[in-house]
């Protein structure tokens, strides 16, 4: 009889964003005249930009002719892409070699897949509050899995400790859910950690181009000695709003070895198994962002997110609610107010002023009286939902 992998009912239930569905809908068909404001959505609301949109249309007519029909793409990614990308990195000061960017269908994807480069036997690191998929795909895999709380009061950005090492290490900046972000200081302590024990950092920037702060670093190899521990994973979803096309792109540099092992030549030798690539039309549309028109027009959408945020963060300093993110990162993370819990803060939102948000607690032990704002939403009813918690925050 063939044997499943019993690691699956390890898992918890996906209750979180199913909880909060439910709820929902139980509360629209209750309120049918109600409108539904939603500040929980991870999903960008703004379309893709005109040189993107070029580019892809250029793309679906190249696969109309014979002279410019592209079959089965290289599984590491076109070439002309993975140059585009290190480009990226070196104009920023980062020296990348083309043949170090690997091209993927996106972030989510790429941080499940990665871990086929690491022994089952290996432990991993997750600093929490975390995107809960960290902790879920090395359930999957069978991993000890030590869990690293953060706080407040050390800004979500925690120093490495002694007594809580591992052999894979997560490290998100800008954060998800928290919207916290490294600075150069705390990721060399990392660094430093990692190279001293061996272990292996799993740095996911996937919100990178929110930051604004000049000392955030925007790679981990901005820090001297990543090289040699780290391996980056980036996404172009909130970057350029590729969350219905799919697109990212991981780093893997070739000083990262182990055991005699090149984890670059690991990786290639993984995706010319396991891949055929990702779509000519998508790697055409992906490029098109890091042209210079490309990045101009990217940059006035995430604009328009960070208009959001200040719009959410306003009312927040106001009834002086304690926050981190919104600045450098498109998520907010909140203590509830009068010592709610985070069901109890997201029942009240709904009910009151028909506001949904994240319940802190899907991210994390740790992360019970907290709660999420994503600023991914329309101007509308972000200025809606504002004016709303406000007025409810003030009454109560």
């Amino acid at each position: 009889m063939t044997k499943p992998n019993m690691n699956y009912a390890d898992l918890k239930d996906s209750y979180l964003f199913f909880g909060i569905a439910q709820k929902v809908k139980k509360y629209s068909e209750e309120n049918p005249d109600k409108k539904i404001l939603r500040l929980g959505i991870g999903d960008v609301s703004l379309p893709l930009c005109k040189t993107v949109i070029s580019a892809l249309t250029e793309g679906v007519n190249d696969q109309a002719e014979k002279s410019s029909f592209h079959g089965y793409m290289p599984e590491c990614g076109a070439p002309f892409l993975r140059t585009t990308i290190a480009d990226f990195y070196r104009k920023r000061g980062v020296d990348i070699a083309d043949d170090e960017v690997f091209v993927s269908s996106g972030a989510s994807d790429e941080l499940g897949d990665i871990l086929d480069l690491f022994d089952k036997k290996n432990s991993a690191l997750v600093i929490e509050p975390a995107y809960p998929a960290y902790v879920d795909a090395n359930i999957i895999a069978g991993r000890k899995i030590i869990h690293m709380s953060s706080s407040i009061e050390n800004g979500f950005t925690p120093e490495p400790d002694e007594k809580k090492k591992a052999d894979v290490i997560y490290i998100c900046s800008p954060n998800n859910p928290t919207g916290a972000v490294f600075t150069k200081e705390k990721l060399k302590k990392w660094v430093d950690f990692a190279n001293k024990h061996g272990s292996i950092i799993l740095f996911d920037a996937a919100y990178e181009a929110f930051i604004e702060d000049e000392n955030i670093p925007h790679s981990i190899f901005e820090i001297d000695g990543a090289k040699t521990c780290a391996i980056e994973i980036c996404s172009l979803s909130k970057t350029a709003g590729f969350t219905g096309t799919r697109l990212g792109y991981t780093v893997i540099p070739k000083a990262l070895l182990r055991k005699g092992m090149s984890f670059n030549a690991m990786w290639v030798r993984n995706r010319t198994t396991k891949t055929n690539g990702v779509s000519y039309i998508i790697q055409k549309g992906g490029a098109a962002v890091f042209t210079e028109q490309g990045q101009k027009e990217i940059k006035e959408n995430i604009a328009y997110y960070k208009e959001n945020a200040k719009i959410l963060m306003r009312v927040l300093n106001e009834c002086e609610i304690k926050y981190t993110g919104g600045k450098n990162a498109p998520y907010i993370w909140l203590k509830c107010p009068f010592g709610l819990g985070s069901w109890e803060f997201f029942d009240l939102l709904l009910n009151k002023i028909q506001v949904v948000g994240t319940p802190g607690e899907g991210f994390g032990s740790c992360d019970e009286g907290y709660f999420r704002f994503s600023t991914f939403g329309s101007r509308e009813d972000t200025l809606n939902a504002a004016n709303k918690l406000k007025e409810l925050l003030v009454k109560i």
